[in-house]
């Protein structure tokens, strides 16, 4: 595969420690497309060894609006289906630039591992030292040892340790969109996580025709019903809870985007400061990035304050543990009070509703955010609409918010930057496939 892509799946078997590369092939790529049209093509091809699979979409990386998608596919600890977690932030840039395209991980480490990946190499280091560690611990530690701050690392905490259902993959220090118990299953594999670092190019097989379409589809998003809106309260007053910039609003620091995504999708609160404090803080980062909306709402639905709710995402975030979740059983046993949230986390547990029965997140909102596309809302068309983020590398939020990225339009930019030509009755079987 000569563009848009580093050419290379590792394969990674952790029982044994061996790591082995092949070539990501055209032929794969005409029939798959990319992101979980290909990931699941490996989970099937590896299925009786239980792989992870991990990659990004075929336009993850690139000038295409809202092109901030990793993903992880693999067997739900919780549902027992296959499905995929959305990885957003910029772990899916470094991931498409670190010189691999897709990562099969299989077997289990006699002793606990992560993985580092950089400039087309992977490496399986130890961590035994930082096994047991919370996941903002592990961030630093290897962000230190390797010497490089702009590091991305997927990791898990103690609760992903302990085989925990409602253990979450961690995104750096914040949550993910792992709903899944995925968590559980690197701790299985004895994988605290993956580090990433991206410093390669792709090239393009249409450069200007490519750029150009980004740009002049970049001016006609910008143009959308949800300019000059940004963060997570006018998401939920476009959901239908407008309340939440009244609670929330007092501690908000500022709204951040993820790589390329021209809407903020995640707000940071400042808990242990002035929220107005625009320098930069003295000692340790006074609050938490928050980009799970209904991780949020759950608590807020118990009765907690902002802060308290904020806190507790914090809390979640740092032993790896599913928040929506958390929300969802505290609400079940009648508790409803912070502290006593907080003491339950290590053994909580108990039957969800939250999870759904699709094989992509919800984590993302269940319909159209701000925009009109046209059709009845429908679970088939929320479908259908994460099924292509998922393939393509779209932001699966942004995809809720921008009818202007169709299949039509992916398509053209799919063949633009790789010189291919992807007829809508392949999208259409992978569509089907993979959702």
């Amino acid at each position: 595969m000569e563009y848009l892509a580093s050419n290379k799946i590792v394969i990674v078997d952790l029982g044994k420690a061996e790591v082995k590369e092949e070539e990501l092939n055209d032929a794969l790529v005409q029939e798959r497309i990319g992101g979980a049209g290909i990931t699941t093509s490996l989970y099937r091809r590896f299925e009786a060894e239980d792989p992870v699979v991990i990659g990004t979409g075929l336009l993850t990386g690139t000038l295409v609006p809202g092109s901030a998608l990793g993903l992880v596919t693999a067997k739900s600890p919780l549902t027992g289906k296959v499905c995929h977690a959305p990885l957003t932030l910029y772990l899916g840039l470094e991931l498409k630039f670190s010189g691999f395209d897709y990562i099969v991980i299989k077997g289990a480490a006699a002793e606990p591992v992560y993985l580092w990946l950089h400039d087309g190499i992977l490496d399986i280091q130890s961590a035994d030292e930082i096994w047991g560690r919370d996941t903002a611990a592990v961030t630093d530690d290897i962000r230190l040892t390797l010497g490089d701050d702009l590091i991305q690392v997927l990791t898990i905490g103690p609760a992903g340790e302990t085989g925990s259902a409602l253990a979450q993959l961690i995104v750096n220090y914040w949550g993910s969109g792992d709903r899944w118990g995925f968590g559980g299953l690197f701790g299985s594999k004895k994988l605290k996580g993956i580090a990433v670092r991206g410093m390669g190019l792709l090239e393009i097989s249409d450069p200007e025709g490519f750029i150009a379409r980004g740009q002049s589809l970049l001016s006609e998003i910008k143009q959308g019903p949800w300019a000059n809106k940004k963060g997570l309260p006018d998401m939920a007053a476009a959901l239908g809870e407008p309340e939440v910039a009244d609670w929330l609003g007092p501690i908000i620091h500022r709204h951040k985007s993820c790589f390329n995504t021209p809407f903020a999708t995640n707000t940071f609160v400042y808990l242990d400061e002035d929220p107005r404090l625009y320098k930069e803080p003295d000692g340790a980062d006074p609050g938490f990035l928050v980009n799970d909306l209904y991780g949020l709402l759950g608590f807020k639905k118990l009765g907690l304050s902002a802060v308290d709710s904020c806190r507790l995402l914090k809390d979640c975030a740092r032993l790896g543990l599913d928040p929506a979740a958390v929300a969802e059983l505290s609400l079940q046993t009648g508790i409803k009070e912070a502290e006593g949230i907080r003491k339950s986390l290590p053994g909580l547990q108990g039957t969800l509703e939250c999870i759904g029965q699709s094989p992509f997140s919800t984590w993302t909102p269940l319909q159209p955010i701000f925009a009109d596309f046209g059709v009845a809302p429908d679970e088939t068309w929320w479908r259908r609409r994460q099924a292509l983020a998922y393939i393509f590398g779209i932001h699966p939020i942004f995809a809720l918010m921008a009818p202007e990225l169709s299949e039509e339009v992916l398509l053209e930019l799919a063949g633009l930057g790789t010189g291919m030509e992807f007829t809508p009755e392949t999208l259409e079987q992978v569509i089907n496939d993979v959702g």
